[in-house]
């Protein structure tokens, strides 16, 4: 308790508090009050809103691919295949390497890999260098979040497909159901509770992404794959606009605050008890 008000709350606090003056986070250098001026300007700072939309698409396709991709493996590694226990580490050990790492490792893999890939194979109309071009930036770092995140959603679901009573398989099937109606009609209602805990888990992250956007992209080219987060803190370290850098951090704590709790309160309707 004592390390979360001290290390969350207390901050969280102090930084409400700057967002109301224009200063430059220089102590010796005086705040000047301005109300609510900076939460006005960031609704005409073109560069903070294009941002927000290249932050709402990222959260899309990447808690879409993540959950897709992590419900896959599990449901893989939780049937009868025999190297079920090799997937289940290969796919989770991305998620233990440092985001800023795995970033460098990909920035390798896709300026020099993928060169040499396209020239000895010919292809390079898509092999080619992606975090130079504008679109596929972003899918870069979609593909590369979502190969970090699967192997950690994977085990949520994994966890909710085996809490599941053998025996409510057994009987859908002698009722006749073939795979994907006892996926879709059995297994699916009942790991709700494992969907409601990964999308929360990959929609905040998604939104708050920040390591992976800093090392793999550095936002460019041309500020195209600047998220919120990064946004945020080039405003404050880079620009020194301590006030204005905090106003953004407000509305950002409150856009993943309202995303995130609608998301827990639909997907806490479709759980099903048993």
């Amino acid at each position: 308790m004592l390390i979360f008000i001290f290390v969350v709350l207390v901050p969280f606090i102090i930084g409400i508090y700057y967002s109301f003056f224009s200063w430059d986070g220089i102590q010796s250098n005086p705040k000047i009050f301005v109300g609510l001026r900076n939460f006005i300007n960031v609704f005409s700072d073109g560069r903070f809103l294009n941002s927000a939309l290249k932050t709402f698409i990222f959260t899309v396709l990447g808690v879409i691919t993540i959950n897709v991709l992590g419900l896959v493996v599990a449901l893989l590694v939780t049937s009868k295949l025999k190297t079920k226990n090799l997937v289940r580490t290969f796919y989770f050990m991305p998620y233990l390497i440092g985001g800023l790492i795995l970033g460098y490792i990909w920035k390798f893999i896709f300026s020099d890999g993928f060169a040499i890939i396209g020239k000895v194979t010919g292809l390079d109309k898509f092999f080619f260098n992606w975090l130079l071009d504008p679109n596929f930036a972003l899918i870069a770092m979609v593909f590369v979040f979502t190969w970090q995140m699967a192997g950690y959603v994977m085990i949520i679901y994994i966890s909710g497909i085996q809490a599941i009573p053998g025996d409510m398989i057994e009987a859908a099937e002698v009722d006749g159901a073939n795979r994907w109606q006892v996926f879709w009609k059995v297994k699916l209602p009942l790991i709700m509770p494992a969907v409601t805990i990964s999308l929360f888990m990959t929609l905040s992250n998604c939104f708050k992404i920040f390591d992976v956007n800093l090392s793999l992209t550095g936002g460019g080219p041309a500020h195209a794959t600047e998220m919120f987060a990064m946004n945020i803190y080039n405003e404050i370290f880079s620009n020194s606009n301590f006030g204005y850098g905090q106003a953004k951090a407000v509305i950002f704590f409150l856009v993943v605050a309202v995303f995130t709790l609608i998301q827990v309160s639909i997907t806490k309707k479709r759980e099903v008890t048993m």
